[in-house]
Parts: structure tokens; C-alpha cells; sequence
């Protein structure tokens, strides 16, 4: 049975994902995220070209901001977030266990954000989608099936180089 995402955050960092925020503000979309349950969302629209302002549409509180010192709060306040392809984005949600759907911006070049989605995909953690796709997207995949993120273990790291560079420990 799929959970139901009352909150959704949506970010799309400190550049400029203009493709997103309108696509976002659609009715298809909003329809979408509202058969998940969406009853609210916060989206963090960056250096965009919409405007900050809150309203209503399709049933949705929308509230749109450009920053704040952190998305902290935003983040764990979440059911389900959407976020533009930055690692930094991609890790702070994965970091908070909340369930991710990462939409690539096609338009950069050397898309580096494509291929850490697809990898991320590959190994369980999210869903990653273009804004071509992000309607279909929302209405196929189950996020119950992602696998939390492993946190890193630093230890296994220091053994590995110990034993690389055989360091010896006083004992």
C-alpha cells in the first residue's frame, strides 16, 4: 500500500531550474502529486524566474521561497522530496531518510547530475526523472521500495589505509 506524502519539499538549489518550477505549478503535476496525498508543499525555487508567494491551487497550499540559511527544517518537516540533481541536495535528503525523487536539468552541460541520479537509482536510494517524465513518474513509481541510504563509516576507511600503508598500532 503506498504511504501517503501530506508534505512535499521541493528544491532546486541556488541556481536557476525554470523548467521545473513551472512544471511543478501545472495542473497535471499538481494532480499527481495530490493522488500521493499531497496536501502541501514547500518549494525552495532558488535564483528561478518565478516569483515567491503563497497560494492555492488544485487543493495544494503552495509556498514558494527563494532561501533561507538552511533547508534543515524544510527537510525533515518532509514526506516526500523532490530536488533538482546537486549532490548536496541529493545527500542532505538521502542523509534525512526522507523518500527522493531527483529531477535532472537537462539543460546543463557536462551533466554530472544525470549520471550521480542514475547511480543513486541503481542502488535503491531514489527515483530520478526529467521534467518531461516527472507527471509519469509520480504516478508509477513506489518510493516504499527505496532502500535507506548507508551512512559512511570513517573506521573502515582508517583500517583500509592501515593496512594499505601498514601501520602499526602501539598497544
Amino acid at each position: 500500500m503506498q504511504r501517503v506524502y501530506k508534505k512535499c519539499f521541493i528544491t532546486v538549489g541556488t541556481t536557476q531550474f525554470n523548467l521545473l518550477c513551472e512544471y511543478i505549478q501545472t495542473s497535471q503535476i499538481l494532480k499527481a502529486l495530490k493522488k500521493l496525498g499531497c496536501t502541501e508543499i514547500i518549494f525552495q525555487i532558488g535564483n528561478s524566474n518565478c516569483e515567491p508567494r503563497v497560494y492555492e491551487k488544485e487543493g495544494i497550499k503552495i509556498d514558494l521561497y527563494r532561501f533561507k540559511d538552511s533547508l534543515d527544517e524544510d527537510i525533515k518537516n518532509a514526506d516526500l522530496i523532490i530536488s533538482h540533481a546537486g549532490a548536496g541536495s541529493c545527500l542532505e535528503a538521502l542523509n534525512a531518510n526522507k523518500p527522493l525523487l531527483v529531477v535532472v536539468n537537462e539543460d546543463l552541460m557536462d551533466n554530472h547530475q544525470m549520471e550521480l541520479a542514475e547511480q543513486l537509482q541503481i542502488d535503491g536510494h531514489l527515483y530520478y526523472c526529467t521534467c518531461d517524465t516527472l507527471e509519469s513518474t509520480l504516478e508509477t513509481v513506489d518510493f516504499n521500495w527505496l532502500s535507506p541510504f548507508t551512512k559512511p563509516n570513517p573506521s573502515a576507511f582508517i583500517s583500509y589505509l592501515d593496512d594499505i600503508f601498514k601501520v602499526a598500532v602501539n598497544t
